[in-house]
Formats: structure tokens, C-alpha cells, sequence
């Protein structure tokens, strides 16, 4: 419909202040300026104009949040790729063979996914944020107090929950440095075992003798982490002072290759055990050390298949095999980790 002459259109009721505030939207302008009647204009932009606004804000404000997803989904799934060349060049720099090395890490996606979910729930939560005070800025609801009100409970909840945030950003960096993952052996300081749940608060292990430890993410200032990438059977083999080094010696690298060449732990093992020597020399014997490159978490029960093979074959040689000392014998309970 063409706009009206002037001539044509009725006097004006009142101004266009009056009719539209002081910033008049373009619906309530159209129509006091085609209708002259205040309360028309008024009508028109509280039914129409404010709740058409309102929509689109709501419409664009969805958009924007599901292209955000998608957007931050993609670039945290790319950056959490795992570096297979990386991985296998630290495992060859160690003396495992390259045609021997199948990096694989099944924990990737899932930690890719609780870095996304939460980078992704932030981004969403803080455009819906937006989208509502442009939605309430709409219906003339003022929002300088508003905005006062919940700055001040910022601050307050800020103060009141500060170890919960520190847990929180600590659990984040956690999952973005990858430092460990559900199923590894880890030491954490205040607690050790395996790992059986992570989230951005706490991390939970379960110890050797069943205890669950539920430790805030904030508090752990260490991660000793015993299954990442490839982890290390190490053995000490305390015999006596008067044996026969080089027999001892050959019988732990023949028992060692036995071991490890059999059919249940050949899969568990990356590379050929390696006998380093005399490790200690006491007055009551002598310390030989072995050590066996395995998969992650593997350690633990080719340690106790090793240990087994050793004692025997060490006493059918005749070589006298001694009890490890008290500080050894802690230690390899404790790395006995599971």
C-alpha cells in the first residue's frame, strides 16, 4: 500500500517519542508515521515489531551456536590427533625397531570428546547469554542493573568457589596435555593406581589393595604416569656375593628371551630384554639389573612372569638367589601398581 499524502494523513496523536521512546524501532516509526495514532504505533511495535525481533535474535543466536560446535568440535578433534610419527620416533630412540612400534591410542576420541563437550558447552552458554539480554533489552527491560546485580554474584561465587574453578581449569589442562588416561598407572602424590574415571574435578584411581581415591584435580602438583606410550619391566636380582656373575648372567638373558619370545607375552613386549649389569655391590651381595620395553601397562605381568622364569631358572644353575633389601622390596610392591 503506497504511504498516504500529508495532506491525507490524520494529525499526529502526540510525538513520536511518545509513541516509540526514544529510540523509535523501524515498525513503530513506520506506523505512527503512516497512522498518526500513538497508540496504534505502540500496539503495532509491542505485537509485532518486539516479538519479531526477539525471535530472530533467538533464530541467529542457534545458528551461531550450532556452527560454533561444529566449528570448535573439528578444530579440537584435529589438534588432539595423536603425532604417530612423533610417538614412534621416542619409541626408536629407545631401541624399538619401527617395523615393531603399532602407535594406537584408544583414548584419543574420548578425550577428544570431553575437551570438546565442554570448550563447546562454554561457547553455547555464553551465546545464549548474549541472546537473552538483547531478548530482554528488547521488551524495555533495563538492563544496567541487571548487569550490576550479576556482576556483584560473580564476584561473590568467584571468591566462594575458588578451589572448585582451580580444579576445573587444572582438569582441563589435564585432558588437553593428555598427561594421563582411564586405565593407566599412575602415582598423582596423594594417591596411586589405576585410573578408572577423569573429569574436570576430580580424577579417580583405584589402588593395589581396592582403596578408590577420589582426588581433586587442583591438589595434584605431580603425575607420575607408568603407561604412556611404552612402559619398562624393570627387575633387580639380588644373589650372592660369591656367585658366578657370568653364569648368572647368561641365565637371566636366556630366561629373559624365553619369556619374552613365548606366545603369551611375545605381544606385550617392543624390543629384546636388555641385562645392564651390576647394578650394586653390598657386603651381603650383589644387585644384577634386567629391564623389558612393553605396551602401556603391560610392565606389571611380564615383571611377574620374569620373576617367576628367573627363580627357577636361576636355582636349577645353583646360583643362591637372595631377598631383595626392605627399601626394594617397598618399591616393587608399590610399582606392582596393579
Amino acid at each position: 500500500m503506497p504511504p498516504l499524502p500529508l495532506a491525507d494523513a490524520p494529525p499526529p496523536d502526540g510525538t513520536l517519542a511518545d509513541a516509540c521512546g526514544e529510540e523509535p524501532k523501524g515498525l513503530c516509526e513506520w506506523v505512527w508515521e503512516r497512522s498518526g495514532n500513538e497508540t496504534l504505533a505502540g500496539l503495532a511495535d509491542w505485537v509485532i515489531g518486539r516479538p519479531l525481533t526477539a525471535v530472530l535474535i533467538l533464530l541467529v543466536a542457534w545458528i551461531v551456536a550450532k556452527v560454533v560446535r561444529r566449528i570448535v568440535r573439528k578444530a579440537i578433534f584435529k589438534v588432539m590427533v595423536v603425532d604417530r610419527d612423533a610417538a614412534t620416533r621416542a619409541l626408536q630412540r629407545v631401541g624399538v625397531a619401527k617395523d615393531a612400534v603399532t602407535i594406537d591410542d584408544p583414548r584419543r576420541t574420548a578425550r577428544a570428546t570431553s575437551i570438546a563437550t565442554v570448550v563447546t558447552s562454554t561457547c553455547t552458554v555464553a551465546i545464549w547469554v548474549i541472546a537473552t539480554l538483547l531478548v530482554l533489552g528488547e521488551i524495555g527491560i533495563d538492563l544496567a542493573p541487571l548487569i550490576a546485580g550479576a556482576g556483584i554474584a560473580g564476584i561473590a561465587l568467584g571468591f566462594g568457589a575458588q578451589n572448585l574453578v582451580k580444579d576445573c581449569v587444572a582438569g582441563l589442562f589435564m585432558l588437553i596435555e593428555d598427561q594421563y588416561g582411564i586405565g593407566d598407572s599412575v602415582d598423582l602424590g596423594v594417591a596411586s593406581g589405576a585410573v578408572e574415571r577423569i573429569s574436570l574435578r576430580t580424577t579417580v584411581a583405584r589402588g593395589q589393595d581396592g582403596t578408590l581415591w577420589h582426588v581433586p584435580n587442583g591438589e595434584i602438583r605431580r603425575v607420575g604416569n607408568r603407561s604412556k606410550v611404552y612402559s619398562v619391566a624393570l627387575l633387580d636380582v639380588h644373589v650372592a656375593y660369591d656367585a658366578d656373575l657370568g653364569l648368572t648372567r647368561q641365565v637371566l638373558h636366556d630366561v629373559a628371551t624365553a619369556v619374552c619370545e613365548s606366545e603369551d607375552y611375545a605381544g606385550d613386549v617392543l624390543a629384546a630384554p636388555e641385562l645392564l649389569g651390576v647394578e650394586e655391590i653390598a657386603v651381603d651381595g650383589v644387585t644384577l639389573r634386567l629391564l623389558v620395553r612393553t605396551g602401556p601397562g603391560a610392565q606389571f605381568r611380564v615383571q611377574r612372569a620374569l620373576r617367576e622364569a628367573i627363580k627357577v631358572g636361576l636355582d636349577r644353575a645353583g646360583v643362591a638367589v637372595l631377598p631383595p633389601p626392605p627399601r626394594e622390596a617397598s618399591r616393587a610392591a608399590s610399582e606392582d601398581g596393579r
